[in-house]
């Protein structure tokens, strides 16, 4: 009997999964000859590999739909940080993970994204010599874990662009439009990321932000146990209904000369302060610090009981009458808040719509 893929699709359908040395011992072929068939296969999409090396096997794509227990749910790399390209590590993350490519579209769209935004990251600004990654999916959660070993995400921040803390880092972060490299990057990479899926953790050196999206909340912690470089932790549902393009219109306008850019920002106020009082003019020009880069600015007012006048005034009337070109609105905020906003003036800047 001749060895031919027909023959060995057939013997696939038959019994489900297939070996290389199955194979070639069948047919009495080289084994070399029967892998250079069943890559072909493979690169074909009629044979989907599991596992690596000499331990891999083979299915069809109707065997692997209805037996998904095959495959991995977990996979761990670590690489050199030495001429890494993020594209590459994806696909071969795929290669050996393909319960990845059997995600929706939407959310693998969202994986992939998320993914090579953190690893381009740590790749470019962490200065680790090595680099971890785990890709799992596990209870209908798709999630990835980058590690590194370097500087740290807000201290690098916090280093480069001459803030107090880490903490003042963090809060830009958040902002949008924050980089270390501003020649090479826009600054969205981390505030897209934390905003596409449903879990977003970056944790360094004794600081950690969570961005839960699931609850529409954000919080920052100070781990017990400190983490020496950056680790982010990144987690969406196999059943999402995002998409990236319904995220990013959610940051963007076109300006006046039909460009796309990411124009939109919504500052917590709650993480301005930890006794989550906000009275001072300082404390509203921190809150304020690279808002003009932006047209559009949400202020949510979510778990804040009130605010002084003087910050009331900083924000909505002096940094709205120095910014009349940007659309200012505020949320969640409770009657106190409302009324020290109201209190500051009927200014031109239009403070009666705030909370329309």
């Amino acid at each position: 009997m001749i060895l031919s893929k027909e023959k060995i699709i057939e013997i696939a359908l038959k019994e489900g999964n297939i070996t290389t040395r199955n194979i070639s011992d069948r047919f009495a072929v080289s084994r070399q000859y029967a892998n250079i068939l069943i890559s072909g296969l493979v690169a074909d999409g009629k044979l989907i590999k599991i596992g690596s090396t000499r331990k891999a096997s083979y299915v069809t794509p109707e065997y692997a739909s209805k037996h998904m227990e095959v495959f991995l749910t977990k996979i761990n790399k670590s690489f050199t940080n030495k001429n890494l390209e993020e594209h590459k590590i994806i696909n071969e993350i795929g290669n050996k993970f393909p319960l990845l490519y059997k995600a929706k579209e939407n959310v693998r769209s969202i994986f992939t994204y998320a993914f090579s935004e953190m690893l381009n990251n740590a790749i470019e600004h962490s200065g680790s010599e090595k680099i971890d990654v785990e890709v799992s999916m596990e209870n209908k959660t798709l999630s990835f874990t980058v590690n590194d070993y370097g500087i740290g995400v807000f201290r690098n921040i916090m280093q480069k662009k001459g803030l107090r803390s880490e903490t003042e880092a963090i809060q830009d972060l958040l902002k949008g439009k924050t980089t270390t490299m501003p020649k090479s990057h826009s600054g969205e990479g981390i505030f897209f990321t934390s905003k596409v899926g449903d879990l977003f953790t970056l944790d360094s050196y004794g600081h950690q932000l969570i961005v839960d999206n699931r609850i529409d909340d954000v919080f920052l912690q100070n781990p017990a146990k400190i983490k020496k470089g950056t680790k982010v932790v990144f987690k969406i549902s196999t059943e999402s209904e995002n998409h990236l393009s319904e995220v990013f219109k959610r940051y963007t306008d076109f300006d006046n000369d039909g460009d796309y850019g990411f124009d939109k920002t919504e500052v917590k106020i709650k993480l301005y302060t930890m006794g989550g009082v906000h009275v001072s003019r300082s404390q509203a020009r921190r809150v304020l610090s690279g808002l003009e880069k932006f047209k559009s600015i949400i202020f949510d007012f979510d778990k804040v009981p009130m605010i002084g006048q003087a910050f009331a005034d900083e924000i909505f009337r002096v940094f709205g009458e120095k910014n009349p070109q940007i659309k200012i609105n505020a949320i969640n905020a409770n009657e106190a808040v409302k009324f020290m906003i109201d209190r500051v003036g009927k200014s031109d800047h239009g403070i009666p719509s705030l909370f329309d």
